[in-house]
Formats: C-alpha cells, structure tokens, sequence
C-alpha cells in the first residue's frame, strides 16, 4: 500500500512533535518534514512534494493563508489541511478561497486528525463542525430553493440519514457506530449522495441540502 507522504506546518514544537508522533503511529502514513514557518513551509512543499500538509495559520515569516495560497500555485495537487486555534470568518474563506481543501479547529482527537488526512487525500473536503456552520451560514436561503423538491424525492430515507449526521460534522467512523453500519456502507451512501446532489464533498452536499430546505441551521451544532 502507498503511503500518504504528510508534511506539518507548525510554529510551536511541542504541538508539531506531538503530532508528528501521532501521526507516525499509523502505517499508512509517512511524514516526510516539519516545517516552523510559512516560507519553510512553501520551499519544503516545493522540494518534497508531500501528498498532504498539514498547516498552521499563526505561524513567523509568512502566515499560513499565504502559505497556502503560494503552495497550491507551484504545486496544485497538494491537498493542505488546515489546523489551527481561529474560527475567524476571514481566516475561513481566504484559507478555503485559496485552495485549502479542509479546515479543522486543535480541539480535535488524533482519531479525527489521521480521518481528515485520509478524507483530503481521496479529493474530498472536510470542516470542523463550527466552522461548516459558518460555512452554512453564508450559504443559507431564507425558504430553500423553490423546486418544491423533498429530500425524500432525490434521497433515500438512510442516505438522508448519512447526509444529517454528516453535516454535523461526524465522521465516518462515528455515522457508522450509530448507525449500526460499516464504514465502507457509510462511504458508499456518501458517493451515491455526492452523485445525486452533482457534489463533491460532504460540506458541498450540506450546503444543498440548507438551499433546498432540507436541513436548517437549528439542526446543526
């Protein structure tokens, strides 16, 4: 199996180094550098061209939205994960305009941090919880879209289901524990929501369904 080739961006060590060796502990993965600034953060992206990064926004030299920003210019196909303290509104859409494909608050577990590598990696977009509310927020219609269109109509009633739970913010592994469900059924209920909605993400089809009045805000952490 081909590993996942990780860089971190992270001023602060004793953060880098904690996660740095939780990350390690996983097969799969392979850290590949460590990076305690913006600038070594681009000229590392540049030379090691790592599958991920994870990176810091607060960080000497060069913050992380322009470090980002920089990254996916030279290289577009690296998939940078954001992890930092901010919710910041600007920090959320300059970060996710710029190309960042995930944007994670450091009150998470490792179990949701090694998710989330996995989740960016495979294409996909992942937000912690308060922040796709802000997501949400933007993109939110007073009444829903006039199509008369039920979830029900399009979904079924377990993929409406997934799609509740998901917009919560769960993870895969979680949506699957509740739901008495493989992990494998719960992603294979994921792509036929994807398919259905024209959608390439979980915050993408939560948005959809906020604009089509499936899903309120109230239902949402």
């Amino acid at each position: 199996m081909k590993k996942i080739n990780i860089l971190l961006a992270e001023d602060h060590v004793v953060v880098r180094e904690s996660i740095r060796k939780s990350l390690e502990a996983e097969a799969k993965f392979n850290v590949v550098g460590e990076a305690s600034d913006g600038e070594e953060a681009v000229r590392l992206a540049t030379k090691l061209k790592p599958d991920v990064i994870v990176m810091d926004i607060s960080m000497p030299r060069l913050n992380g939205i322009e470090a980002t920003k920089q990254i996916k210019a030279i290289q577009p196909s690296i998939a940078i994960l954001i992890l930092t303290a901010y919710d910041y509104e600007q920090y959320i859409f300059s970060l996710l305009s710029a190309g960042a494909a995930g944007y994670l608050l450091k009150d998470i577990s490792s179990r949701e941090l090694i998710e989330a590598i996995q989740t960016v990696h495979k294409g996909e977009s992942v937000l912690h919880p308060l922040v796709a509310r802000k997501v949400l927020e933007r993109f939110r219609t007073a009444k829903g879209e006039a199509s008369g269109e039920q979830g029900g109509d399009i979904l079924t009633e377990r993929e409406m289901d997934v799609l509740k739970m998901a917009a919560k913010g769960k993870s895969n592994s979680v949506i699957a524990e509740e739901m008495h469900l493989s992990i494998h059924t719960i992603e294979s209920h994921l792509g036929a929501i994807f398919n259905k909605l024209g959608v390439g993400s979980r915050t993408e089809a939560a948005i959809q369904a906020i604009k089509r009045g499936w899903l309120t805000l109230e239902e949402l952490p």
